[in-house]
């Protein structure tokens, strides 16, 4: 069966590259505690409506997705209990949204769990599992980062709590592939249908994840790109639907411009900031796509 990993912004910076960055940064290692804190608070709600879709509907799952939920909020609550301590904001972070971009992409219209709840099933697991997925990879990088930066009181505690979510968060992904491995393991069609999902959600969660992280010129017609690659996975006749309903938003993506138009501002208030911590990020980011396209013409 397919193996999903989180790939690396445009292929070339990973995890580890920016959570190096990340921490060195007070203010913007605050501010991606309190995105962490977000998505973990976030994950509740949305979990709760897959159990509400599926209606008791099989009551194994729904006992699982439970314990998932009550994991969720715990991590959201260590936390909250985190960054009021440190005396930061704990309201909707600023910028784009991953998992408003995610949600954005999912393919709702064309599920109907009363109809076909199985296939509802495969797509709603394997939405989590690419998502776990990300999120192991990034918390397993802070913790990496936090051992290599100054042992300060702060950093200390941060990295206790981030230690104390990792385990869960991999069990959760532990937990994913072992579901999706018994609807495979039912017949050559569902492992088929679990095969399809694996790819068609790998490739919006990177459309998401890249979507927060790429503000350079030309972003809109790179999410357009990604949005191309997540029709292809799609039968054909559900491409031209799901392109209609979000192109428009993808090409004028209003996130976009509201992210950038808030880094304008934190431009003029720090310059050294942005000089010293996000063009380097920036360009290494650029370069690594400039290479991939050198390979692929040379």
């Amino acid at each position: 069966m397919t193996v999903a990993y989180p790939r690396k912004l445009n292929k070339s910076m990973g995890a580890r590259d920016i959570l190096k960055q990340v921490v060195s940064d007070r203010g913007i290692h605050l501010m991606t505690l309190n995105r962490y804190r977000y998505s973990e608070q976030r994950s509740c709600k949305d979990l709760t409506d897959v159990i509400e879709q599926l209606n008791g509907q099989p009551p194994e799952l729904v006992r699982d997705l439970s314990h998932h939920i009550s994991d969720e909020s715990r991590h959201a609550m260590w936390l909250t209990d985190l960054l009021v301590e440190l005396g930061e904001d704990v309201g909707t972070p600023p910028g784009s949204s991953y998992i408003d971009e995610f949600d954005r992409l999912v393919d709702r219209e064309f599920f109907d769990p009363q109809r076909n709840l199985e296939d509802g099933i495969i797509a709603a697991l394997a939405a989590i599992n690419v998502t776990e997925k990300r999120g192991c990879e990034y918390f397993s990088a802070h913790i990496h980062a936090l051992k290599e930066a100054p042992q300060t009181e702060e950093n200390i505690k941060i990295r206790e709590t981030i230690e104390r979510i990792f385990p869960e968060e991999a069990g959760h992904v532990r937990w994913g592939n072992r579901w999706l491995a018994e609807l495979a393991r039912k017949s050559p069609e569902n492992r088929q249908k679990v095969e399809q999902a694996k790819r068609k959600y790998i490739a919006i969660e990177q459309a998401a994840f890249e979507s927060g992280m790429d503000i350079m010129l030309g972003a809109e017609l790179r999410r357009v790109g990604k949005l191309l690659d997540i029709a292809e996975t799609m039968p054909l006749w559900q491409r031209p639907q799901y392109l209609m309903d979000r192109l428009p938003h993808t090409l004028l993506a209003p996130d976009l411009q509201m992210t950038r138009i808030d880094l304008a501002g934190r431009v003029f208030k720090n310059p050294q900031m942005f000089m010293e911590k996000l063009v380097p990020m920036l360009l290494a980011s650029l370069n690594g796509e400039n290479n991939k396209k050198q390979k692929v013409t040379a």
